[in-house]
């Protein structure tokens, strides 16, 4: 079975028995719950487009390990083609969604950890390249969805793991054995973990000799004993609760995200993908947080069109679509977006081969393309709600707007263009709600600036790729300086 329905893959969620804790609770299948089902159904959309025809060429991929067609979630990069594709797959899904679809950190996980294995064997001879090939058929013949778990909790940002008051603050080894390793700590802000079917994990910041406990990889079913997850509050994300679908603004589709404990989980011998090999850690966090950026010039942007595109209709039902600050808001909106675009195109059009065969995104392009994300959202989320107005946030609920005595007084007053519906008008002051202030706001926004690394991050990595002796060389030959 090489490609699943969405409805297949929901089935095989229910059959994993999770260890989950939400509101105080603990539930053990996200499949059904009105908080974790939207974020459920956004997974299912990268399982139903994949059998799409319209899709395919974007959805799907043919394997190198089994020759046959798989999602392309779950695909290695054989080229720059497949790169671009890559990007153009997450706008159509954030298209689609208008919400985190939650399958990118896997995917950007496996294109990272493919190659690394690859040069960890042919330094020190082990075999964690072939294990890793084998996981990724198994997840390929599957259609699995995977989470990749890099952020670990950290503690005090000043000390290295090793150095913790806490040595679990980042997940490290705690015993190793013949058959494999035992393993303690957590991973935070895991976005699709509960929907997911296994998780692999990669230390998450470069790591020196006394940290070698820590410089492990490697992957586990969701289900194996000692993993639980927490799962994390968003803004608005009781509404899911109260069955007005109208104050949700995206009735369907959502995001989650959890802290998720490794307490002394057993990983086996041929599911360990780096055990102490610390200089490849950086490696590691350095490649996959590159895949990761380039990725946010095609997940934001799909999401983005659909920001710009309430926009426009909340000017049209207000209004207001001729006037000329709104037409010009509008254009700007455009451009930044699709500056992220061009910059999620860029950084794959200019992919290049690992020594394992796959290929790697240009690194400068894919941390200008992130730094651009952490800015550009905010601004088109600022003028959304220029446009939009302040009934975006004064709304009254669904079920004042059904009440007998309310309902007529608000459907009046906040009536806007004659020939409107005026629900219409409603749904959309909500869904600008929920994408720049509500649940959907952790994927579009928080995640646009925390995501991947902060903005730090990408400018110390764009500073390291700058080539600033080379510029000044430039420099000097132009005017004739010699040294």
């Amino acid at each position: 079975m090489a490609l699943m329905s969405g409805k297949e893959y929901e089935e095989s969620l229910k059959k994993i028995k999770m260890k989950i804790y939400l509101f105080g609770e603990e539930i053990h299948t996200p499949v059904g719950h009105p908080i974790l089902q939207p974020s459920v159904n956004s997974v299912k959309a990268t399982y139903d487009l994949a059998l799409m025809p319209e899709y395919e060429d974007l959805m799907t991929a043919t394997s190198n390990l089994t020759g046959e067609k798989v999602n392309r979630f779950t695909h290695i990069h054989q080229s720059a083609e497949d790169l671009v594709k890559k990007v153009k797959m997450q706008r159509l899904l954030g298209q689609k969604t208008a919400a985190c679809f939650q399958r990118c950190v896997g995917m950007d996980a496996f294109n990272a950890v493919y190659s690394t294995t690859y040069e960890v064997d042919q330094k020190y001879g082990t075999r964690y390249h072939e294990n890793f090939k084998k996981f990724a058929a198994y997840v390929q013949e599957n259609d699995l969805t995977v989470d990749g778990a890099m952020t670990d909790t950290k503690g005090d940002r000043s000390l290295a793991p090793s150095k913790q008051a806490d040595p679990d603050l980042f997940l490290h080894v705690v015993e190793r054995r013949p058959d494999g390793i035992v393993v303690r700590g957590a991973k935070a802000h895991q976005t699709g973990i509960v929907n997911s079917h296994e998780v692999l994990v990669m230390p998450t910041i470069a790591m020196g000799p006394d940290d070698k406990d820590y410089a492990v990889s490697f992957a586990v079913p969701l289900d194996s004993e000692g993993l639980m997850m927490v799962v994390g509050r968003q803004s608005c994300d009781t509404r899911k609760m109260e069955g007005c679908e109208l104050d949700l603004g995206n009735t369907v589709y959502g995001g989650m995200e959890a802290l998720t404990v490794f307490d002394n989980v057993f990983v086996p011998n041929d599911r360990i993908f780096l055990n102490g090999e610390t200089e490849f850690a950086g490696v590691l966090v350095e490649r996959f947080a590159g895949y990761h950026r380039q990725s946010y010039g095609g997940c934001k942007v799909g999401v983005g069109d659909v920001l710009i595109g309430a926009s426009a209709l909340a000017a049209e039902y207000n209004g207001a679509e001729k006037a000329s600050h709104i037409k010009d808001k509008l254009i700007e909106m455009t451009h930044l977006n699709e500056t992220l675009y061009c910059c999620g195109i860029a950084c794959s059009s200019e992919g290049t081969e690992t020594e394992s065969g796959n290929y790697l995104i240009d690194l400068m392009l894919a941390n200008v393309c992130k730094q651009n994300v952490t800015r550009f959202p905010y601004e088109i989320a600022r003028l959304a709600q220029d446009i939009a107005g302040g009934l975006m946030v004064t709304l009254p609920s669904e079920k004042d707007i059904n009440h007998p005595v309310t309902g007529p007084i608000v459907r009046k007053y906040f009536a806007g263009r004659e020939g409107v519906d005026v629900m219409d008008r409603f749904k959309v002051m909500r869904l600008i709600e929920n994408l720049t202030m509500g649940t959907a706001a952790v994927g579009y926004l928080t995640e646009s600036l925390h995501g991947a690394g902060s903005p730090q991050a990408q400018r110390v990595m764009i500073s390291r790729q700058s080539n600033m002796e080379g510029k000044k060389e430039l420099a000097k030959a132009i005017v004739h300086i010699e040294d």
